[in-house]
């Protein structure tokens, strides 16, 4: 046991070594994801270990590992509240909560609900699943999950399972304290955000205030993000090292396959933005054609916030969408409704872990809370690269499920947010055209 915790400070201090030298952190995640494969199926291989010496190496190895998803864990109400509150407060920077607001939010939220349910479908077609991946947690949590699961679907009846998401005691949600408490905040934030608005409409020094507030306290939460994400590659390492050491090759071969299978569903959404498109007279083709720039630099930064100037731009000069429409749908699309990192993303996640807790993805009581979820949570997610992973953080305890997976799959991150970024950046456009067109307001 001595020497396996010796390799594994090794592999540690190299990732420590790499970060001095400058190297990205979605290239350590990477390394880290390797390595620590790698080093579980040694130990699971011999290198001269018994059952129990793994098993006493494996418990100093969770420190890491354990203590990195106590962080996450920790910082999913804060960036919740704060998230919510502060998107709604932004809306009034660029126009009013009217038609026009009304018809792009309703678009993009849309778009995320179809895109949420072609993640469930794929994960459950090509039978993805996250047994094994976090095999340990599975155990832990399965009787609890089962049994938060159980309240509520004894009232699955519609009105009672909206009333259960409304908030009862903000301080005792705010602690988790129900199944629901997540969507409890997200829908306590949004109403104090407009509370909020209100505000500054009535008293505009006073709500500019809170706005700045707000805004400070975003800046500071984003920043408490940032360092937990930072220790990304030593949690992947000791996560990985458990998977390896407790699973087989098929569930490493598991990851490739839901970046085949992500890189699929986006694709599918490409093709309902095209119909989409076809359905108020624009034609697809030409339409993608004009937004390619903004697609390409989306892809490369990993960045909706970063691809707004040239998102307004490229709608205003070549689609034609007014201006005020077109500064709408890209703040808007940059923070709500984003197809790929809050809507597909999420879905594949809460998908691949319900059958590891025995509990069918496809069947009524999980699949249409989890799609009416998604497009609650999908208000206030990051523009930025690891929006993915705040949308996650928030719909999967919202749904009584585990976080581990999320931990897990921050290493193969990189390979999907591209793609996911340009599918955001695509559905703000969409949204912002499908507005002009209807309302047809002239430029």
């Amino acid at each position: 046991m001595v020497l396996n915790l010796i390799v594994f400070i090794a592999l540690l201090a190299g990732l420590v070594v790499l970060s001095r030298k400058g190297w990205s952190l979605s290239s350590r995640a990477i390394i880290a994801l390797v390595l620590g494969a790698v080093f579980g199926l040694a130990l699971q291989s011999g290198m001269g270990n018994t059952p129990e010496s793994i098993s006493a190496t494996l418990s100093w190895t969770n420190l890491v590992g354990s203590s990195y998803i106590s962080l996450l864990k920790m910082i999913i109400m804060p960036l919740i509240l704060v998230m919510m509150v502060a998107a709604v407060v932004k809306i009034e920077d660029t126009a009013t909560l009217g038609k026009m607001g009304g018809l792009i939010i309703g678009v993009l939220l849309v778009t995320t609900m179809i895109a949420a349910v072609i993640g469930v479908l794929l994960s459950s077609g090509f039978n993805l699943s996250a047994d094994g991946l976090v095999q340990g947690e599975r155990e832990v949590a399965r009787a609890s999950v089962l049994e938060s699961r159980q309240t509520r679907v004894s009232e699955l009846a519609l009105p009672q399972v909206l009333i259960s998401f409304l908030p009862v005691n903000i301080f005792s949600d705010l602690a988790g304290s129900r199944p629901t408490s997540v969507i409890a905040v997200v829908i306590f934030g949004i109403l104090l955000g407009v509370a909020g608005l209100l505000v500054k409409q009535e008293k505009p020094e006073a709500g500019r205030q809170f706005q700045r507030a707000m805004d400070i306290a975003q800046t500071v939460v984003l920043k408490l993000v940032n360092m937990i994400i930072a220790l990304t590659p030593y949690g992947v390492l000791a996560l990985m090292t458990k998977m390896g050491a407790q699973s087989n090759a098929a569930d490493i071969l598991n990851l490739i396959q839901f970046v085949l299978v992500s890189y699929l569903a986006i694709g599918l959404m490409f093709l309902v933005h095209a119909g989409v498109l076809m359905g108020v007279q624009v034609n697809p083709l030409a339409h993608f054609k004009r937004i390619w720039p903004a697609l390409i630099f989306a892809f490369s930064s990993r960045s909706s916030a970063a691809t707004i100037p040239i998102n307004v731009s490229i709608q205003v000069n070549e689609l034609k969408n007014h201006p005020a429409v077109a500064n709408m749908s890209a703040s808007l699309g940059a923070t709500i409704g984003q197809n790929g990192c809050a809507g597909i993303y999420p879905a594949m996640l809460a998908a691949m872990i319900a059958p590891s807790l025995g509990l069918d993805p496809l069947s009524p009581s999980f699949f249409f809370p989890l799609v009416m979820i998604v497009a609650i949570s999908s208000f206030g997610i990051a523009g930025v690269g690891g929006g993915a992973t705040f949308a996650a953080l928030v719909v999967l305890p919202a749904m009584g499920l585990p976080i581990e997976l999320v931990a897990l799959l921050i290493s193969i991150e990189p390979l999907i947010d591209m793609a996911r970024t340009a599918l955001n950046v695509s559905g703000s456009m969409v949204a912002g055209t499908v507005t002009q067109r209807l309302l047809r307001i002239k430029t």
